[in-house]
């Protein structure tokens, strides 16, 4: 069994996220420090107000310093975690655990990831070039493993899942293209990404996440102190985190049809909520589309799709922006960006504008349903980490 949960025992009461882009002209200081800023406007807090801090990078920092120098921060803690793509919101789960253990009445979580100028591009590039005994493969490698095993499993016309993935994609940068933070905002079809070369088995440049610059953050309090601060919380319905035991990848019957952490982390979530029917009760979901094959799959793994109908599902809208299940409505890691750090914290900062209806005429959704879906992953098929949460407007 995992956590037994923390259910409604936390809020959000602020949350802020710069653009995702290629910050030339800043720096992994100026970054934390326009996140920070920009959640204490949120929030209507001061820094002095926060009790506790956690900060998530996987490459721009090896401690808390790299919030604290930045921020100035004295006399507080200030804890850095990583978790490969998963950090940020490795940094909110260890927030709110914080908070609801009664250690501290205050807390921020803040991810932030400054590569573009580094030198290496990349997260295959972090560590920098070995000399060749660690795996050689390519994520996109890896995630493209996906394609022909799902078509060939669930006897799919390969060409047909491909049409599919690049579906994903369109929709992705649909979504992005109507939001002023992301990284990519221009639409794209799936027919024009399907005539692409190839970089990795028959995924395209287009149907891979691409990696900025950026920085999010969030502060959180108890539940029952949430409306001193706020008029619209969300409060943490589930905060699920599985960590693989890096067997899929010698496993000779590993499927590469399902990624079984996630599944686990979702499964996890849901009982920790209350949840029975992901599909009916969840109004929207931030899902970790670092490949376009990812999310398909993915639509299976969290239960929004029976096994071996996503690619149908995705080809006839049910998770556009108007679909029944809005799934990447800020455009995902595909169109928004993906700084490692952040990424986990900027899918949190969507489902807190959409859930208060502050996303925007051009991508607000229209639901009754009061539930908000997180997934965030790290690593590979076969080596992976899953964090699952659900976040809820209402208490109880």
């Amino acid at each position: 069994m995992g956590s037994h949960g923390i259910k409604d025992q936390v809020a959000i009461i602020g949350m802020g996220c710069v653009p995702f882009k290629e910050h030339w002209d800043k720096s992994a200081d100026d970054l934390v420090i326009d996140a920070a800023q920009l959640t204490y406007r949120s929030a209507g807090v001061e820094q002095r107000d926060i009790d506790s801090f956690w900060v998530g990078t996987a490459q721009s920092g090896m401690s808390g310093l790299t919030l604290s120098a930045a921020l100035k921060v004295e006399g507080r803690p200030v804890t850095r975690v990583e978790n490969f793509c998963a950090t940020g919101s490795e940094a909110l789960r260890q927030a709110c655990y914080a908070v609801a253990s009664g250690a501290y009445d205050m807390a921020m979580a803040l991810g932030v990831e400054k590569v573009k100028d580094s030198g290496y591009q990349g997260l295959n590039a972090f560590p920098i070039p070995n000399d060749g005994t660690k795996r050689n493969l390519t994520a996109a490698a890896m995630f493209a493993l996906l394609l022909p095993a799902y078509a060939e499993t669930y006897g799919v016309d390969e060409d047909q899942v491909r049409l599919a993935a690049a579906t994903i994609a369109e929709k992705n940068h649909y979504n992005g293209a109507r939001n002023p933070l992301a990284q990519f905002r221009r639409e794209t079809s799936a027919e024009s990404i399907c005539q692409m070369a190839a970089v990795a088995g028959r995924l395209s440049v287009f149907d891979c996440a691409g990696v900025a610059d950026g920085a999010a953050a969030a502060i959180v309090v108890r539940a029952e102190d949430a409306h001193r601060y706020c008029d619209n919380p969300l409060y943490v319905k589930a905060l699920s985190f599985v960590s693989g035991t890096g067997g899929g990848v010698i496993d000779p019957e590993f499927s590469f049809t399902t990624l079984p952490e996630c599944q686990m982390a979702a499964e996890d979530a849901y009982r920790q909520a209350g949840v029975v029917d992901p599909r009916a009760e969840i109004a929207m979901a931030e899902v970790h589309d670092c490949f376009t094959i990812t999310e398909l799959v993915l639509m299976e793994d969290l239960g929004f799709a029976d096994r071996g109908t996503a690619w149908r599902e995705v080809l006839d809208g049910t998770y556009r922006l108007d679909g029944a299940l809005p799934v990447n409505p800020d455009g995902g890691l595909k169109a928004f960006g993906h700084p490692v750090g952040a990424s986990g914290l900027r899918m949190h900062y969507e489902c807190w504008l959409q859930m208060r209806g502050e996303a925007g005429p051009d991508r607000q959704i229209d639901t009754d349903r009061s539930l908000a879906l997180v997934h965030n992953l790290g690593g590979y098929p076969g080596e992976m980490v899953s964090f699952v949460s659900i976040l809820g407007t209402e208490p109880g």
